[in-house]
């Protein structure tokens, strides 16, 4: 089972949790917060996909900070957490990392705990760089990179190296993550794969192919079919719950 709200605190999160086998996890471009086993931890930006059950815990609670504003909040940069799956404690001091854990299971709902941690590590961070969101916003829309650089006054190597820091990978990369999850998003709405080709930026829908296989790791036709069984799965354990019964992680 999967669920996910966005954060009504943290602009830009997205709160979630999963529980049980659940699916392989896809690039996105952000980085999490997690919960699991009382455990803080962190899931740094993917280039593939990383297996279900990575992160040991039946029942994993998160908070998926946007593209760019976690490095600020935990103090380093992107690339380090590159594909990794770490403790907050091998980042920070220990006895840091055991008070902030025990803020967090004070909750009874781990992703409100997650949720003002991020909160109150957002209040003493730096801002966010408004040159990092406007990068983010361009290659949602499809921009190419050389466009981008000179709208924000910085050679391409320079990008470069402040995406790295960012986003954990440079913005060509993040541009492929992005529209992956477009095309995701519309498979999920149950679009034809030549109408997702179209409308998610792909030259056509043997490109789409390769995307999806490059950066997902399987096929769209698969990756849909696997969404429609956890969503029935999940409907189905709804609807098993007693009247006003809620399930946390």
């Amino acid at each position: 089972m999967y669920e996910e709200a966005p954060s009504t605190v943290v602009a830009g999160a997205v709160l979630w949790r999963a529980e049980g086998p659940g699916q392989a996890v896809l690039p996105d471009g952000c980085i999490d917060l997690l919960w699991a086993r009382g455990r803080l931890l962190v899931a740094g930006p993917d280039t593939g996909p990383h297996p279900a059950g990575e992160v040991p815990g039946r029942a994993v609670a998160g908070l998926r900070l946007a593209p760019g504003t976690a490095p600020a909040l935990l103090g380093v940069p992107a690339h380090a957490l590159r594909d990794l799956r770490v403790d907050l404690a091998d980042l920070w001091p220990e006895r840091r990392v055991r008070i902030l854990a025990e803020r967090v299971a004070g909750y009874g709902d781990p992703r409100a705990g997650l949720e003002a941690l991020a909160d109150s590590l957002a209040a003493v961070a730096a801002p966010p760089d408004p040159l990092i969101e406007r990068v983010v916003a361009a290659l949602r829309a499809g921009r190419p990179v050389a466009g981008i650089a000179a709208a924000v006054g910085l050679g391409e190597r320079q990008l470069r190296r402040r995406s790295l820091d960012a986003f954990g990978y440079g913005p060509r990369t993040l541009g492929r993550v992005l529209r992956l999850q477009r095309a995701l998003t519309l498979a999920r709405s149950g679009l034809p794969q030549a109408e997702v080709a179209h409308a998610a930026g792909y030259a056509d829908q043997p490109h789409l192919a390769r995307e999806v296989r490059a950066l997902a790791g399987t096929t769209l036709g698969a990756y849909r079919a696997a969404s429609e069984a956890s969503a029935s799965d999940g409907a189905k354990r709804e609807t098993s719950q007693p009247s006003g019964s809620r399930t946390t992680a």
